[in-house]
């Protein structure tokens, strides 16, 4: 099993470091480290540390000694998901499962057929679990780069993101509406591909015009229909394979 992670603002150079606060506490009292034992300590966009454990203090302190620092560079093509905002916990389901299986960043969106809808306090506090979801995943999943968790967007805002895109497309699961198969797109080897994925009751017509008109076409993942929670993920899958990125 790969050495366990955890998160710090800045990562250290090689020597003695002293991990604390509620990471410390996680190492020391979660995973019950010990003296001899490895971990990785990363800031999340990049950099990382192999590092050995020296000893443990208390239950919230952990002195580790760094043994090598690397950065890896940003993957390319760079995926991101405009995820429309889906009922309850599901929207945290969908960035945790998007984390663990590699996409590189998340909009949450308020398309016209949301059931839920961010506002004030209530908006804030939501996309708070997103991007602690976000976190918490990417260390489950031992990544060193994290996915960037937007700020939700709207569909006139959306439109003018993708149409900054190298590759746009929107899952559409209407069969009467012309659309191409993922599988088949031609795909870019660099920048930045855009996938926009729907609310339960699909993406809109006025919506599906709008989105089109900035670059984006629609396309379809197969002959069955996923639901909000899990197409994102399906569709970074394929991509990840197709790009090479999981080669």
């Amino acid at each position: 099993m790969t050495a366990p992670v955890f998160v710090v603002e800045a990562v250290p150079g090689p020597g003695s470091f002293l991990l604390d606060g509620p990471e410390g506490r996680h190492a020391v009292s979660v995973k019950r480290l010990r003296a001899g034992e490895e971990l990785v300590l990363t800031d999340g966009r990049g950099a990382w540390a192999e590092c050995v454990v020296a000893a443990a203090e208390g239950k919230d302190q952990l002195t580790v000694d760094v043994t090598a620092v690397h950065e890896d560079p940003e993957p390319m093509p760079r995926i991101t998901v405009v995820q429309a905002l889906p009922k309850g916990d599901r929207g945290e389901l969908a960035v945790e499962i998007m984390t663990e299986t590699g996409v590189d960043a998340i909009v949450p969106w308020a398309a016209s057929r949301c059931i839920t809808q961010w506002k004030g306090d209530r908006g804030l506090k939501a996309l708070g679990k997103w991007r602690a979801t976000a976190r918490e995943a990417g260390k489950q999943s031992r990544r060193t780069r994290f996915p960037e968790v937007a700020d939700a967007m709207t569909t006139k805002q959306v439109a003018a993101f993708l149409a900054d895109a190298d590759f746009a497309a929107v899952l559409h699961e209407d069969r009467d509406h012309p659309s191409g198969a993922l599988a088949d797109a031609e795909l870019p080897a660099e920048g930045r591909i855009v996938l926009v994925v729907g609310p339960e009751g699909g993406v809109s017509p006025e919506e599906l015009a709008v989105f089109e008109e900035a670059g984006a076409k629609p396309y379809r993942l197969g002959h069955s229909v996923l639901r909000t929670s899990t197409a994102g993920t399906a569709a970074t899958a394929l991509l990840l394979g197709r790009t090479g990125r999981w080669s």
